[in-house]
């Protein structure tokens, strides 16, 4: 008898227990950041097999709000990553409709006050009832009024399973203020017409009221869609409602989902309706087709050819094709024109490949542009190994191959033609550092057009940088002309070696701003291990063949690990990296919050697009942005002067780029007060062009 009576108090509290854990909260303390109060909740106990619904709440401190999926014209939508146990998922946020948060000419999309965003998290089957389990969740969100703040949250839940569903009453309000601030699937059928002056959405709504109905307006999922800050005009007949949509960066391929905003006057009182809208694409407006654009393709391939052409002159490029100019010293012109063509070959096939790259993360959602590669750390620091090495054999180190061909003549012995190919190869891959005149708009026009459009203007820039080759080879005439071949075309070949050097020391300096001093140091002792790998390579070529295969190995093991030392350098901190810009260097870090600040005072603004790793714009800082008279030019005029560092990937860049028909930099606007829109100056600037810019501004009085 006293066994079984241990036994019965043992099971009344093993169910009290259980009790206890149901009954427990099923939310979290609340974590407070400086702007926004973050709280975990569960609508009730897990059940095995089943899903329960869990809400992230913001509070958001008065006039501040975060981003809704499709931020707008600046910002990032929150994130939330998840860690569960073993057996259990989360599924993705699923957004309440978001609102308009205009911030001076730009629109924002987001939400202030308290937002709730839900997740689904789905139990195992062999989830024990009776127990909890921690639910953790590191939430990151960008809060902003005139400044924005990025602030994040470690939360943790501990969520009760119970062998049946049982809703928390105390959640009960929440979790129903939750569902209704969801858009509801839209009743009506609708279409989009895309157009290249304006896309038209078309929602088959004939039950709506002219009187009643009193505002409408889309937001859509995708930020490249619409220039959001634009007015959308409504229209009202008989078959519905029609907006009119300003085209945003690149034009729709696709079905297009987005929230429908319609607002009613009811009873007199303003009734806000959230519709969740998926509309194919339809007819295109205007008679055009959804690939249209106000610039037509033979004007951007003409623009993409002279690009390519100026890319030439450019210091990473010129000496690879002088390069190639004396290996035609001397050659028949039947030889020549396979070099050419060959040389020709090359640089196409690699156009292809970058644009290929380039359009294929574009239409996966990354937002970057011409010289993306160039903003990976490891991308610099090979470039800046192999013009160390072309460097090294044009000074005689070491020798690829039996003449001056250049690098890539080794990898087959077939007459230099290969050799031809591979140049024209390494031709490509150094001049993507380098804007030309003529390319920002070819470029910008090609990244929003369909694959086959987009395809052809980067190879019209490929066919523009092998042209003046490609003419030399076949001009028996021009070739006629060139200097008989002698000694001095090896002094010319070891004197190009220093352009090299030169740019190898360059891209080792745009390591430093991207990676930090520690990526530097891997980088310089990489070159040590290249210089020794190519001297143990020049010495051993021509040596007894155990000698030889032994220098071919070390060099090799050598390039491996000269690579492998910049892979595995430790990151610089975050701090290093947002190091504020110097009062002495005369400019302020560039933000969307704080250029619609100043456009909004009325102050004239100028925005510099750049970055460390374009030729381009550091020669127009050097001779042109930073002289007295365009400083004194723009103090006297009370200009701002924003710099915007695409040295990294910055998203936000990437937008304003995109929005201007641009897919790289430079990009120089300059907004004057009173102007809608601001001018976008030439890409190679000039002084005169900078001052007749600001000329319509008064000076300063005293």
């Amino acid at each position: 008898m006293q066994l079984d009576g241990m036994n019965w108090m043992r099971g009344a509290l093993l169910a009290l227990s259980a009790g206890l854990i149901l009954a427990g909260p099923a939310a979290a303390n609340p974590v407070r950041t400086e702007n926004v109060e973050a709280e975990l909740s569960a609508e009730g106990p897990a059940v095995p097999g089943q899903s329960v619904w869990v809400a992230l709440t913001q509070r958001i401190r008065p006039g501040w709000h975060t981003y809704w999926i499709n931020p707008g014209d600046s910002g990032i939508a929150t994130t939330v990553e998840w860690t569960l146990p073993e057996g259990w998922t989360a599924g993705p946020i699923v957004w309440p409709a978001p609102e308009r948060h205009p911030v001076g000419p730009l629109m924002n999309f987001g939400y202030a006050g308290e937002v709730h965003l839900l997740a689904e998290l789905r139990a195992p089957a062999g989830a024990a009832p009776g127990t909890a389990v921690p639910v953790k969740a590191k939430a990151d969100w960008l809060v902003c009024e005139e400044i924005c703040i990025p602030e994040s949250a470690e939360l943790e839940l501990a969520l009760p399973v119970a062998a049946s569903p049982a809703p928390a009453p105390a959640l009960a309000a929440r979790f129903e203020a939750a569902r209704a601030s969801l858009p509801v699937p839209s009743p009506f059928a609708a279409t989009l017409e895309p157009g290249a002056d304006g896309h038209r959405l078309r929602v088959a709504a004939p039950g709506l009221q002219e009187g009643r109905l009193k505002d409408a307006y889309f937001f859509p999922e995708s930020w490249s869609l619409t220039d959001v800050a634009a007015p959308q005009a409504l229209t009202l007949d008989a078959g519905g409602l029609t907006l009119a949509l300003k085209p945003g960066s690149a034009p729709p391929d696709g079905p297009v989902k987005g929230v429908l905003e319609l607002v009613e006057e009811i009873d007199g009182k303003p009734v806000r309706q959230a519709l969740a809208l998926e509309a194919p694409l339809g007819a295109a407006a205007g008679g055009g087709t959804a690939e249209a654009s106000s610039m037509p393709l033979w004007q951007a391939a003409l623009l993409a050819l002279l690009g390519g052409m100026v890319l030439n002159l450019m210091p990473c490029v010129f000496p690879v094709l002088s390069i190639k100019a004396l290996a035609l010293m001397g050659e028949e012109p039947g030889r020549a024109r396979v070099h050419g063509l060959a040389y020709t070959a090359g640089v196409l096939a690699s156009f292809a490949a970058v644009a290929g790259a380039l359009l294929a993360l574009r239409a996966g959602g990354a937002e970057i542009g011409w010289g993306f590669q160039l903003q990976s750390p490891l991308f610099v620091a090979v470039l800046a190994y192999v013009l160390f090495l072309l460097g090294l054999s044009l000074s005689g180190v070491f020798t690829v191959g039996g003449g001056v061909m250049g690098v890539g003549q080794g990898l087959a012995e077939r007459g230099g033609t290969a050799g031809a190919f591979f140049t024209g190869v390494l031709a490509t891959v150094v001049a993507t550092p380098c804007t030309a005149p003529f390319m920002g708009a070819a470029v910008g026009f090609a990244v929003t057009q369909p694959w086959p459009v987009a395809l052809s203007v980067f190879l019209a820039l490929g066919l523009g940088l092998a042209l003046p080759f490609l003419a030399l080879s076949f001009s028996p005439a021009l070739l006629r002309h060139l200097p008989r071949p002698g000694v001095w075309m090896e002094r010319v070949k070891q004197a190009l070696a220093f352009p090299l050097y030169a740019s190898a020391a360059w891209l080792v300096w745009v390591l430093s701003i991207q990676a930090g001093p520690s990526a530097v140091a891997a980088a310089l002792a990489g070159m040590v291990l290249l210089g020794f790998g190519a001297w143990l390579y020049g010495v051993t070529r021509h040596a007894a063949t155990g000698w030889r295969h032994g220098g071919a190995t070390v060099a090799v093991l050598s390039l491996a690990a000269a690579v492998a030392l910049v892979q595995g350098a430790p990151a610089p901190a975050p701090a290093a990296q947002a190091q504020a810009a110097p009062e002495a260097a005369g400019y302020e870090r560039f933000s969307e919050a704080r250029l619609a600040e100043l456009t909004a005072a009325g102050t004239p603004v100028f925005v510099n697009m750049t970055a460390a790793w374009c030729i381009t714009c550091l020669v127009n800082e050097r001779v042109v942005l930073s002289t007295g008279t365009v400083k004194a030019a723009m103090a006297d005029k009370g200009v701002a002067y924003l710099k915007g560092d695409w040295t990294n990937r910055d998203a936000e860049i990437t937008r304003v780029l995109a929005r201007h028909g641009r897919s790289g930099v430079p990009l120089y606007l300059v907004y004057l007060p009173g102007k809608p829109e601001p001018l976008v100056l030439p890409q190679i600037l000039t002084e005169d062009a900078v001052l007749d810019a600001l000329g319509t501004l008064p000076g300063r009085t005293a």
